[in-house]
Parts: C-alpha cells; sequence; structure tokens
C-alpha cells in the first residue's frame, strides 16, 4: 500500500521530504508533482525500482522514455557533457518545463542511455516540491511522465493516481495540480533541434 503525503505546493513540509527521500533511498518508487506532469520517480542506479516504472508504463528501455530530473545546472553537468554554448542555453531556461537531449558521461548507467548514441534527457523543474525532494536527495532522480497504458493523457488528480497505482509504488506525493502537458524535448548533440513541443515554449531556442 503506497504511502501518501500531501505537500504544500509552495512551502514543503521538511519532514515529509524527508520521508520521501527515504523511500527513494530505499528502492522506492514515488510519485512526485513537476511543473509540466506529475512523474514516476527512483534512484539512478536501482536496476529494480527501473524495472517497475517500465511495467508500471507498459514500455521498455528500448522507448527510451526515461529522464534524469536534476536539482540545477552545476548537478546537470555532472551526468552530460556540455559546451560553452549549450552552457548559456541552459542556463537561461532553467528551471523550466523542458527536457535536454544531451552526450551522457560516465556516470549514467548505460541500461538508461540511447543505445546507439549514448545520450540521456536531462531536465530541472521549476517546481518547489520537486526541487525540494532533489536538494535533500543529492542526486538526481531517474524519472517518466505519469502517463499510463491506454490513457491519452498524463494522470492530474493525486487522489486518483493513488487509487489507480496505490500497490504498485510506495509513495504518492499530492503536491497539487500540475497539468497534463509534457516538457518541451530539445536534442543539443548537434546544434538545436525539436524533438516535442510541450510545456515550454520555444522562443528561447530560436525554434
Amino acid at each position: 500500500m503506497a504511502q501518501f503525503f500531501v505537500i504544500h505546493p509552495d512551502n514543503p513540509q521538511a519532514r515529509l521530504i524527508r520521508e520521501a527521500v527515504k523511500i527513494l533511498r530505499e528502492g522506492g518508487v514515488i510519485v512526485y508533482p513537476t511543473d509540466s506532469c506529475y512523474a514516476l520517480g527512483c534512484m539512478l542506479g536501482d536496476k529494480a525500482a527501473l524495472e517497475r516504472i517500465l511495467e508500471i508504463r507498459g514500455v521498455d528501455l528500448k522507448q527510451r522514455m526515461m529522464t534524469l530530473v536534476c536539482h540545477d545546472l552545476s548537478e546537470l553537468a555532472n551526468y552530460a557533457k556540455v559546451d560553452n554554448g549549450q552552457f548559456r542555453v541552459l542556463k537561461s531556461t532553467t528551471p523550466g518545463s523542458y527536457t535536454f537531449i544531451l552526450q551522457a558521461t560516465r556516470e549514467v548507467p548505460r541500461r538508461t542511455l540511447h543505445p546507439k548514441r549514448s545520450t540521456i534527457g536531462l531536465r530541472v523543474p521549476d517546481h518547489k516540491v520537486a526541487l525540494a525532494l532533489l536538494e535533500e536527495l543529492g542526486e538526481p532522480i531517474l524519472s517518466c511522465t505519469l502517463l499510463l497504458p491506454g490513457d491519452a493523457e498524463p494522470l492530474s488528480d493525486p487522489y486518483e493516481i493513488r487509487e489507480r497505482l496505490e500497490h504498485a509504488v510506495d509513495a504518492v506525493i499530492d503536491g497539487g495540480w500540475c497539468g497534463t502537458e509534457p516538457t518541451t524535448v530539445i536534442d543539443m548533440t548537434d546544434g538545436m533541434e525539436l524533438v516535442r513541443q510541450g510545456k515550454g515554449p520555444l522562443a528561447p531556442f530560436g525554434l
């Protein structure tokens, strides 16, 4: 049975953040709010937890839908190779509703990478609950959008999420309304390419 935490979206309660992070560190899978949609998350190096997320989503790693959600740019740079030009763009657009495809460093487990390009999706969310979780954890959360098989849109009601996933995840964080529009995805590995237009505006990229 999943634990259910009601965490204030603007003033996250430190005690509840610590409890949720403890669940992550013990191998748990959580549902948490971001600035785009609710997300499923686990520890980066936890293969068993990752497999649980893939089962919940009804997908496999070949579809490469996992993202590293980071607390800030300095953390992101530990997991991706970023040149000066890319850094300037990232600095002007984070935190925000964007996922950036970048060349991964050796810190990223191979099983989470694109099989041919060694790339990974990374992002810094603009949501106080997500950022509080990341700060307490001290490392990225391996995440994907909470879109269940057969659903047209991501789940957005925390009580419906609990009802449908109470036996599949270890914790559900109610952080209020997030919306159902996913992030805008920009591939920065060779110039600037729009992969998916979502919540984040395109103006900063000239696309």
